[in-house]
């Protein structure tokens, strides 16, 4: 249920920071221990890990050490995750799961409840005074998120200040304003203490505003009407502490403004306001700012906002940046057009300042993390940039300076990646996930308002619930990636909600929130127990496949394959329905062959949906079947329709190869484990049974060939979008040509218009 306060929808907060912070420009590097032996120190160690996991060290009296397990918990993780820069923690591990530390044990039986900002606030039995041993060394699994500011760095300084900001809002006066979102324009607020205070607009600048509107997630400020918030000067001053009671109106009870900070000196190209130079008022008076009043901002949303209360739109935002591989909106790989193809940034001097251009032209806020290392998956592509250098101020990216890329230069391991801050919309309140064992899990529940204004929960009919719908709930309350959309569930019931109020949801898997995709107008559903409810399985990593296009195009022709030797794959529904009628096991069949690499470029391991218990065995090829269909093979005609058709109708996945330094996890033989790992690929070469399109009934013409893998989106991926690949196709009714091969959309729009209008070749000559 919708809180009185969101209810009221009259503030947007943006968390800066939760507890630490680092002071000195973001480009800054952490000391070394041996000049700051007098401040605690954070880090990350251990094997095998990923960045934001790991055993946990603590720096203290100029010794690194650990901490032991004893009476750990999620809470201890949460403030240890925040030292280290990260916004949350997501688990922890005992036992030196990550290998024994040496050296110092530091703290023993720490308790924490979780929002102190120092450990020392922490109860324990005191530095050094531990009875444990490294096999008890605790480690942390933090939730992959930076809090703003911090620098990617392994050694994280603690320095708690009492002059910081760790929250900023934009407060609306206007009464029209306050049940609108996004909140674009209001008197700028920092948190103080436990309520909000004002900053003095003397000397205020449009650069400051900039800074305000670009963390809220905004791309740009504009002029306000001053005039209008002296006029209603009395409705400007809300209490310090609490919200107040804002009601329908403005205020109009006459309270004194509490300025936490005089004076604000922006460049306009910083990241939040707490990287301004600021100047704190010190004590309760309000004389700081005689003769001014509150600094008031106005800020102009991108497109994607513009229209938050009509059906989603296809709005074009940049038509040269675009984001890819992201669970959420505003973040993903960044991927730049060049000569109507698209590719990615290298990492090499990528930081805040070029991340914000990027995300300001795609009407966003500022950049909250920079992300280096292919953070967000790896491309297939072109790397078409490298060394970004920007002021900030740039309106697009390639108003900056930067050097184009050779192969030796940068591999797609280095693939540039960011977050950017996005308006507050307050959509995770009209939607809930309840019953799970984690809270990445659960009955899917929507915020209801019956006819007498009383709110509730309602369920969804799991008809037709996939994994797109779980996707888009996945992304709503900000949980990551869709790993399983649930159709039945048989979660714990804790929220006695039993009435359906949602059927015949359909999304396309983009969508904001669930409320932009389709549903019945009126609630039809035949099963309407709570059990056969939606739910979901959210996880903070997913897969992404990808093929190969260029083998695929390298790899073509022909084969007449008599039909004697072609009973397997007549077995597998390999070949077209014409073959069924033939004369067994006299005659051939003409097969289109190609080699296929399917690579898995995300970040968490490829793994058939079906346990292991519901594999089928199949003699003929002597493997499991561990996917119904993995891969449809079609040959459209110019106007779209399947000339012929392909697929795999079970699929064997293990890793053949892999990158340099990633090992195999996965092979068919011995009923062994099916799955693609990250930085892997399953190769089908040319010469396997169903690696084909049956074309005996094709004519000769110009056609598209079409590859989908995963096609029935069986499993969750980051990226659908690039499941599909297409290839201009010409048959002269002997040889077969394939040209201009791409991955679903690697080409700029007007690139693949001219790719699907293609005439045909008038010969055999391909330029």
């Amino acid at each position: 249920m919708w809180s009185s306060a969101w209810c009221q929808g009259w503030d947007v907060a943006v968390v800066l920071l939760l507890g630490v912070w680092l002071p000195s420009s973001l480009g800054q590097t952490t000391p070394s221990p041996q000049h700051q032996s007098n401040k605690l120190q954070f880090r990350l160690v251990g094997y095998p890990r990923k960045h934001n996991e790991g055993r946990v060290e603590v720096f203290y009296k100029g010794e690194w050490g650990t901490i032991c397990d004893d009476d750990f918990s999620l809470a201890n993780a949460h403030v240890l995750c925040r030292h280290l820069g990260f916004i949350a923690a997501t688990g922890w591990t005992h036992s030196a799961q990550y290998g024994k530390g040496t050296g110092k044990i530091w703290l023993d039986n720490m308790q924490c409840t979780g929002t102190e900002k120092s450990v020392e606030l922490c109860k324990s039995h005191g530095w050094g005074n531990s009875d444990c041993t490294h096999d008890e060394d605790a480690g942390v699994i933090c939730q992959d998120e930076r809090l703003p500011g911090f620098v990617e760095s392994n050694v994280i300084e603690m320095q708690v200040e009492e002059d910081r900001v760790e929250a900023v809002r934009l407060r609306s006066v206007v009464v029209a304003s306050k049940t609108k979102m996004p909140i674009a324009e209001g008197i700028v607020e920092v948190k103080y203490k436990d309520g909000w205070a004002q900053i003095c607009d003397l000397g205020w600048t449009p650069k400051n505003s900039r800074v305000v509107c670009g963390q809220m997630g905004f791309p740009f400020e504009r002029k306000v009407n001053k005039n209008f918030y002296k006029r209603n000067k009395r409705a400007t001053g809300p209490k310090l502490k609490g919200n107040g009671s804002a009601g329908s109106r403005l205020f109009t009870g006459r309270q004194k403004n509490f300025y936490r900070i005089y004076s604000v000196a922006c460049l306009g190209t910083e990241g939040h306001l707490s990287a301004c130079p600021l100047q704190f008022s010190k004590g309760n008076a309000s004389a700081p700012c005689r003769g001014g009043m509150p600094a008031v901002v106005s800020c102009v949303p991108g497109p994607l906002y513009s229209h938050v209360n009509s059906r989603k739109k296809k709005l074009k935002i940049s038509s040269t940046v675009r984001l890819k591989g992201g669970a959420k909106i505003g973040e993903g790989r960044v991927e730049v057009l060049k000569n109507n193809e698209w590719g990615t940034v290298c990492d090499d001097r990528w930081n805040l300042q070029a991340a914000s251009v990027v995300c300001r032209e795609l009407g966003f806020g500022s950049a909250k993390e920079a992300l280096l290392g292919a953070r967000m998956g790896q491309s297939m592509g072109p790397i078409h940039l490298n060394e970004v250098q920007c002021s900030g101020l740039e309106r697009t990216i390639w108003s900056c300076r930067y050097k184009n890329v050779t192969s030796e230069t940068c591999k797609h391991e280095k693939d540039a990646a960011l977050r950017c801050n996005v308006p507050y919309m307050a959509y995770e309140n009209t939607i809930r996930i309840t019953g799970g064992r984690t809270r990445y899990e659960g009955r899917v529940e929507v915020a209801t308002t019956n006819e007498n204004g009383t709110q509730g929960w309602g369920l969804i009919c799991g008809e037709g619930w996939s994994t797109r719908e779980a996707m888009v709930v996945c992304r709503q309350l900000g949980l990551g990636y869709a790993n399983h959309g649930l159709q039945e569930t048989w979660y714990w019931d804790g929220s006695n909600v039993t009435e359906m109020v949602l059927s015949g949801v359909k999304c396309s898997g983009d969508e904001m929130t669930l409320s932009h995709c389709q549903r019945h107008k009126a609630v039809s559903c035949q099963k309407a127990a709570a059990r056969f409810s939606a739910g979901v399985i959210c996880s903070e990593t997913a897969s992404d496949l990808a093929l190969n296009a260029s083998l695929v195009q390298q790899t073509v022709y022909i084969e007449d394959r008599p039909l004697h030797m072609l009973y397997c794959a007549a077995e597998e529904d390999c070949l077209s329905k014409s073959a069924a009628k033939a004369n067994w096991p006299y005659g051939h069949r003409r097969l289109l062959r190609f080699s296929s690499q399917i690579h898995n470029i995300g970040r968490a391991d490829f793994r058939p949906k079906a346990g292991r218990h519901s594999w089928v065995w199949h003699a003929c090829h002597a493997h499991y079947h561990s996917m119904d269909i993995f891969t449809h093979y079609d040959l459209l005609s110019v106007n779209g329709t399947k000339a012929a058709e392909g697929h795999k109708a079970s699929f064997c996945l293990e890793d053949n190869e892999c990158l340099e330094g990633v090992s195999k996890r996965y092979e068919c033989a011995n009923f062994g484990e099916q799955g693609i790992t990250v930085g892997c690929w399953d190769q089908y070469s040319h010469d396997i049974d169903c690696q084909w399109i049956d074309i005996t009934d094709v004519k000769p013409g110009n056609y598209i060939l079409q590859i989908v893998i995963n096609p029935n989106y069986e499993v969750a991926e980051s990226d659908f979008t690039n499941n599909a690949m297409k290839c201009n196709c010409k048959y002269d009714g002997h040889r077969i040509w394939l040209h201009n091969c791409h991955i679903g959309d690697a080409f700029s729009e007007e690139a693949e218009r001219r790719f699907e209008k293609y005439p045909g070749q008038l010969n055999n000559q391909i330029s």
